[in-house]
């Protein structure tokens, strides 16, 4: 009898003993799981970063072989950790490294990144880590780096994009707004916004670099008058110009008339011819012109 009473015992250790392994192994295998607060840290070390999502096929696919990379990775003491990223939880993060395809896997040594284009199964990612390959491919640039100030406001840009949309969901989903409703808010916010900004910015260049304002020039009296009496002389030059030219064309005009042939018949013609004749054995009358002042 005291026998039957230890086997519930045993089988009671057996059961504790097989959930603690289970457990154990379960926090060996499982990777680290990065977001806006933790990711810095790999920037020490080396690396291999998986972008994925809950809702993506491949990534569910690759799943199992992220794990198993890890365990290996860690059974061949090689020194390079295994990371995941959920993009629908940190989407900062996805903008940071630029992630336009799911899953995106890098590779990151000392800071350095690189992303990993290979086959994605477990032998091929512990080779490229084993062997060197990664060198093989050149760096992300520094202005590119996703630790770097401008990628960082990027990463900003991603995080206000998912605040705009879930404002968008709770717009149509909790307020009953239709779709052109909730577009036709943003869009006057935008405006707002954009007028607004527009003005602060006005305001900070008139203060950094304001206008500049023409000097006053002290001018006396007698200046004053000296100028006065100069514009009135040329005025009265250019109006006498102008006379002279109105009196020239005058006269041409004259001449031209007097010098047209008439309509007078060929008798008359005959008449006039004698008289021309001795007119035009005079010397011809040369007009004068009056001289013009100088300007």
């Amino acid at each position: 009898m005291a026998r039957l009473n230890r086997i519930p015992q045993v089988f009671n250790i057996l059961f504790y003993l097989c959930v603690f392994l289970c457990c154990f192994t379960r926090l060996a295998s499982a990777n680290i799981e990065l977001d806006e607060d933790n990711w810095t840290q790999i920037l020490d070390g080396e690396w291999m970063v998986e972008f994925y999502a809950p809702w993506c096929p491949a990534c569910n696919a690759l799943a199992p072989a992220w794990k198993e990379l890890s365990n290996r990775a860690k059974n061949k003491n090689l020194g390079v950790k295994a990371a995941a990223v959920d993009v629908t939880k940190s989407p900062g993060l996805s903008g940071r490294f630029v992630v336009t395809a799911l899953p995106t896997i890098f590779h990151v040594k000392e800071g350095e990144f690189r992303q990993y284009k290979g086959p994605r199964d477990v032998v091929s990612m512990l080779e490229y880590v084993e062997q060197g390959r990664w060198k093989q491919i050149e760096a992300i640039p520094s202005w590119k780096a996703p630790n770097s100030l401008q990628m960082g406001l990027v990463a900003h840009f991603f995080k206000l994009s998912q605040a705009l949309r879930g404002v968008h969901n709770m717009l149509m989903e909790t307020y009953g707004l239709p779709t052109w409703g909730s577009y036709l808010i943003f869009a006057v916010g935008t405006i707002f916004i954009g007028a607004l900004l527009g003005l602060i910015l006005v305001c900070i260049i008139d203060l950094l670099y304001p206008p500049r304002r023409p000097e006053k020039v002290m001018v006396s009296q007698a200046e004053v008058d000296k100028k006065k009496e100069q514009d009135g002389k040329k005025s009265d030059d250019e109006q006498e110009l102008i006379n002279d030219d109105i009196v020239d064309d005058a006269e041409h005009d004259s001449d031209v008339e007097k010098n047209s042939p008439s309509d007078t018949s060929e008798d008359d013609k005959e008449k006039t011819g004698a008289g021309d004749e001795g007119k035009n054995n005079d010397k011809p009358e040369v007009r004068k012109r009056r001289p013009r002042k100088a300007d």
